[in-house]
């Protein structure tokens, strides 16, 4: 038996690959990097190597959070961190909360440590379940794939919608700042498609977050997926009313990267190295894909292979046409900013 949190796994990966789960815009489309016409470097020697928590990467791009805790997703969970170990880029799992419940199903999980030895690898758990169960379940998430970061997720739009999800919010922050404190490894905190505020980052900071994942809406939709899932006209109902629920995640990397000297990773919504030379020139220190890398990952390790290297050439080609010839300058590059994302913070 797999039990119901891995069956609600399963339901979420294939809702992810075989459906829309799409909604809203991120913003990067209103974010527009300006042109340098004399860029004064070669493209042959665009250098897009960064250092993130103490660890140097050859890219800023990390594979985000995506799946793990059924048997049937230890296989794209194996490619994708055959990719993390071949460029040498950081990966987060996805939420470890059924190999907790159910030992038995840590293999999902434990094969990404196995394919990937050398790479920086990030564990999952939820604010809530941490609050829940203690600093013993978060350790055990780190046990269980080697971990070099753990992140602690805030997903409490889908909570509130999800059927069996958890409703109360009331003591999280101080489980968190335990956690920053107490565990063995640096803390991420990510929100999972709703975005983080200047507020909330400037507690989450002082918390003694590692590192702040937005999360921002305009990638996938949490709401629309438990909707889809929702059997009962209430929660479909609660999901369609909250469609629209969220920071852009240009406006939430714009607002975090204002707070604190922590990094900020970049995730909702960047479908290409485009999107993350706007991240990462708005205050990210990486740039985080899910969505966007799914489809080749099911595919395979060739197809997910060729996809980052699209997604280095495109960052590198933003680079070169900036003038930015490594990520300290491209962070530096000037921006313009149009409609929404403009408005949103009133720049």
């Amino acid at each position: 038996m797999t039990g119901l949190t891995a069956s609600r796994k399963l339901d979420h990966l294939n809702l992810c690959a075989n459906t829309d789960v799409a909604f809203g815009d991120a913003g990067f489309s209103d974010v527009r990097l300006v042109h340098n016409a004399v860029p004064e470097c070669s493209a042959d020697e665009i250098d897009i190597s960064t250092t993130f928590l103490g660890r140097r990467l050859n890219a800023p791009i990390f594979i985000a959070a995506m799946t793990g805790g059924h048997p049937d997703t230890a296989e794209v969970n194996k490619t994708l961190a055959a990719a993390a170990e071949h460029f040498n880029i950081p990966m987060g799992v996805g939420s470890q909360r059924a190999a907790l419940e159910n030992p038995n199903l840590a293999d999902s999980f434990t094969v990404v440590r196995e394919t990937a030895p050398n790479a920086f690898l990030a564990g999952n758990i939820s604010a809530v379940q941490l609050r829940d169960h203690g600093l013993e379940w978060a350790e055990r998430a780190v046990s269980m794939i080697d971990a070099d970061a753990l992140c602690i997720h805030l997903n409490f739009l889908q909570e509130i919608i999800q059927v069996e999800g958890d409703r109360s919010g009331v003591g999280i922050l101080a489980t968190i700042r335990e956690a920053c404190r107490e565990l063995s490894v640096p803390v991420i905190v990510k929100e999972t498609g709703s975005g983080i505020s200047r507020e909330a980052a400037s507690a989450l900071y002082d918390a003694g977050a590692a590192a702040i994942d937005v999360g921002g809406f305009g990638g996938t939709s949490w709401a629309k997926i438990e909707k889809a899932r929702a059997s009962d006209k209430t929660h479909q109902m609660l999901g369609d009313t909250f469609l629209e629920w969220g920071i852009p995640t240009a406006v939430s990397v714009f607002e975090v990267a204002q707070v604190g000297a922590c990094p900020v990773i970049a995730t909702g919504g960047l479908k290409n190295g485009l999107d993350a030379a706007k991240a990462i020139a708005l205050g990210a220190d990486m740039a985080g894909m899910a969505l966007t890398l799914l489809p080749d990952a099911l595919k395979g390790k060739d197809a997910l292979f060729s996809r980052i290297e699209t997604l280095c050439g495109e960052l590198k080609t933003a680079m070169f046409l900036t003038g930015a010839q490594n990520i300290s300058a491209l962070a530096k590059v000037r921006y313009y900013l149009t409609g929404t994302v403009r408005e949103m913070t009133n720049k």
